[in-house]
């Protein structure tokens, strides 16, 4: 293990780096958001208790296998925090969360509800090939059962990670895709070889494995709220700092 704090840096040292790497902004940006978070949450009485930051810490311990004190000391001497700096991280990732559902919880089966088609999924294999004439000899070849689609992938496509898959790209939400090409799939049938398609990477061949309902999860739940507190967050930071110009 290396202890990065045994090394001197200078603050101007790491505000340099960060403007030499194109990340200050990014952090200034986040230290602003946390302005906004907490001068929202106070304006609406959102606070978090010594107890809900007990109960994080504990699951974190869980999660990272930190069984003894000693060991979440070490961590913490290792991730150069104070356990006071953990506790505060905790309280603002824990105030954001509070604020996020305070704000728009009511707001996201509404917007599931009203954007539902775009939720729909579809499981799909690809294959990528860069030029035209080979996606349709490929195309040609599994329609003529010569070689399977799978098997096709796993000798063509040009993403080497799906090509170890056999082409298996998973499940894509139907707004993530071309609406020309979110089209064509969703009216496919299943096992139906689709293309060849252009597009700017190349020439693909689609086929898909299923066609999966969009259903309202805990995990799309999460990404509506997110989303929509992204916005209100971008949206409050952006008239705070015009209403400090003004």
């Amino acid at each position: 293990m290396v202890i990065f704090s045994r090394a001197s840096i200078e603050p101007d040292e790491i505000i340099d780096f960060l403007k030499r790497n194109i990340q200050l902004k990014e952090v200034y940006q986040r230290i602003l958001q946390q302005r906004v978070i907490e001068q929202a949450a106070q304006e609406r009485g959102l606070t978090v208790t010594p107890e809900e930051i007990q109960a994080e810490a504990d699951r974190m311990r869980r999660e990272k296998r930190l069984e003894r004190a000693a060991d979440t000391l070490a961590w913490l001497a290792e991730e150069m925090m104070t356990p006071d700096d953990w506790e505060e991280g905790i309280r603002d990732r824990l105030l954001s969360k509070k604020l996020a559902e305070y704000l728009f919880a009511k707001d996201v089966e509404k917007l599931f509800t009203q954007n539902r088609l775009n939720f729909d999924q579809i499981s799909i294999y690809q294959i990528l090939v860069s030029d035209a004439s080979l996606a349709q000899e490929i195309f040609y070849q599994i329609e003529e059962q010569e070689i399977s689609f799978y098997e096709a992938a796993n000798l063509y496509d040009l993403n080497e990670k799906r090509r170890l898959q056999f082409g298996y790209e998973g499940p894509i939400d139907r707004w993530k895709l071309r609406p020309d090409i979110a089209a064509i799939v969703f009216g496919a049938k299943l096992g139906e070889v689709i293309g060849p398609i252009q597009t700017e990477q190349g020439y693909y061949l689609m086929t898909v494995e299923e066609f999966i309902p969009a259903e309202l999860t805990p995990q799309r739940y999460q990404e509506l709220l997110d989303g929509m507190f992204q916005e209100w967050l971008a949206s409050e930071l952006n008239y705070m700092l015009h209403s400090q110009i003004a």
